[in-house]
């Protein structure tokens, strides 16, 4: 039996399948069906697993960096698999591929980044030698100008999985952006999540840019 119209996607959204970024494309997803009018179930978010998703076992910055999470959405944007795109800002890279452009921005959340700890309120109060877990080459850095003492170990994976490493002890700390905990409501339950992180935040980071509709000029 054929669908009936009133179910039939107009819109098709694409997004990775983490439980932020969906967050952010429902955002947008809502944002869209309020602005035309419509029901939220006439524009479909389709999920797609990218590279940066699939590879888990060594630091992004081994495997080529930016674009990661981004390259396989935008094929699927330029092949017309999907409309649109919604991307946080800081996995973009800086030129986007021919044949897209920056259609829309949501507003900016908090860009400090959040200390997560079971055993310190802060970096400076880690034990000597503890170890910052971590894969973002920014925050590791900085921890370690800061605290040249520390050890830094990758720490990979989505909000939720970083957060119980630190329960199971995989590292003594770790650096999270304040906005993603608070887009999926964990800003209050995390471990010590003391929003004076010591390192200055990525300029892409919570910015009007930070979930951003990518389309195919018409």
């Amino acid at each position: 039996m054929a669908q009936s119209s009133a179910a039939t996607p107009i819109l098709r959204i694409g997004s990775r399948g983490s439980p932020l970024a969906l967050v952010q494309a429902r955002e947008v997803q809502a944002r869209l069906a309020a602005a035309c009018g419509l029901d939220a179930e006439r524009i479909e978010i389709k999920i797609i697993r990218t590279t940066g998703d699939v590879v888990q076992d060594r630091p992004l910055s081994a495997v080529g960096g930016k674009g990661l999470f981004t390259k396989e959405i935008e094929e699927a944007l330029l092949s017309g698999v999907i409309d649109l795109a919604v991307h946080s800002s800081k996995d973009m890279t800086t030129v986007l591929p021919k044949g897209l452009v920056l259609s829309a921005f949501l507003r900016r959340e908090d860009p400090r980044d959040a200390f997560i700890s079971h055993k310190a309120k802060t970096l400076r109060d880690l034990p000597d030698g503890a170890v910052l877990g971590t894969a973002s080459l920014r925050r590791a850095a900085m921890a370690k100008r800061l605290r040249p003492d520390l050890a830094i170990a990758p720490l990979r994976g989505n909000v939720e999985t970083r957060l119980r490493k630190i329960e199971a002890g995989e590292a003594d700390a770790t650096l999270l952006a304040v906005a993603g905990l608070k887009r999926l409501g964990l800003l209050a339950s995390a471990p010590r999540a003391s929003r004076s992180g010591p390192t200055t935040p990525s300029r892409a980071r919570s910015s009007p840019r930070s979930t951003m509709p990518i389309r195919r000029p018409r």
